[in-house]
């Protein structure tokens, strides 16, 4: 009998963010695919697109129209997901099969930049500076409303990912309760932090620094990695390496810190395939409810689903539906495939 061998042999490996496992097959990534191809978006737009609703000056499929704006811009989501409106509810709690409950919140749309045809990566660093600020400062403000317990800033970058404009933006949902995902992490954490003493992201990083092998690019203040049990095959994590609960604790430093791992990070997705790479990507960080919350350590998730190049990317369906999630190539393998790309993006080569 051989001895177990994590690159080769099918195992399983545990996050403990939301205590739950991912099934990792590192011998399937040989498999010749033969299913669906996606086609490559076009990446060739104008800096202004006077047909699209989010570049300045256009009027909004709401006929409102946008300002002339120069740098991020903020405005309420035109088709909110979520609405401030008070309803009347009475929860009597009695019934096990049909709960359900009103949620109130707000949504938003952050434009990253006026310019229709840039994204994060071919952004200069002032201008992602300015979208990190932006975030900073829409944390604060809704976070300061009493009805809002949760902030979260996310970025559905690509159509593949059900974007359904091209213009460089992304959303934020700010709402009273704990999302499902959110509320998850912060049952382990705050479990990890009163077994410790310590802080789980916090310790889990100086692990990763140590080892180096899932670590994508790193600078003074914060450290791009594959996460050990990552499920996406080329999904990766930014991790701040203070103890920060919240965006809004960064300093000056931080901030541009931030904007550099933002840009080479999404550089190298994009050289990866030399194609603008999607990805969902969001931040996660404490809860807005008044509370210290010392168990949060700020984060950034990226979830990108191409798999084997431009065209080919990772379903979740079968068994991770019914079963669990499940990887073929190893966060090792893809960490250094990100690793040893170059940090100057593609198309200026």
């Amino acid at each position: 009998m051989r001895n177990f061998d994590i690159n080769e042999d099918p195992h399983r490996r545990y996050n403990p963010l939301i205590n739950e496992w991912v099934l990792v097959s590192p011998h399937r990534a040989k498999r010749p695919w033969q299913g669906q191809k996606e086609a490559v978006a076009n990446d060739d737009r104008p800096e202004y697109d006077p047909e699209c609703y989010l570049c300045p000056g256009n009027t909004r499929a709401n006929g409102v129209t946008n300002e002339n704006y120069t740098s991020a811009f903020v405005f309420e989501n035109d088709f909110a997901a979520l609405k401030q409106e008070e309803i009347n509810f009475v929860d009597n709690g009695s019934d096990t099969f049909f709960k359900a409950r009103p949620e109130k919140g707000i949504s938003k749309v952050v434009c990253f930049s006026p310019k229709h045809n840039l994204t994060l990566p071919e952004m200069d660093l002032n201008t992602i500076e300015d979208v990190v600020k932006t975030w900073q400062k829409e944390y604060v403000e809704l976070g300061a409303i009493d009805y809002i317990n949760h902030v979260q800033i996310f970025e559905n970058k690509g159509s593949v990912m059900g974007c359904s404009n091209p213009h460089p933006h992304g959303q934020i949902w700010a709402q009273s309760s704990l999302p499902t995902q959110v509320e998850k992490t912060q049952n382990n954490l705050q479990e990890y932090y009163k077994k410790h003493g310590s802080n789980l992201l916090v310790d889990y990083l100086q692990k990763e620094l140590a080892l180096g092998e899932r670590i994508v690019v790193e600078n003074d203040h914060f450290a791009a990695l594959v996460p050990f049990w990552a499920v996406w095959p080329f999904e990766t994590m930014i991790i701040s390496k203070r103890h920060v609960t919240k965006i809004s604790d960064f300093t000056e430093d931080e901030v541009a810190a931030f904007a550099v791992i933002l840009k080479k990070l999404t550089i190298k997705y994009d050289n990866l395939f030399e194609t603008s790479f999607p990805y969902s990507s969001g931040i996660h960080q404490a809860p807005t409810d008044g509370l210290d919350h010392p168990e949060w350590q700020f984060h950034m998730h990226f979830y990108p689903p191409l798999l084997r190049s431009a065209t080919v990317k990772k379903f979740m369906v079968g068994y991770e539906m019914m079963g669990e999630s499940q990887r073929d190539i190893t966060a090792e393998k893809s960490a250094q495939m990100l690793r040893d790309l170059s940090d100057v993006h593609y198309k200026i080569k």
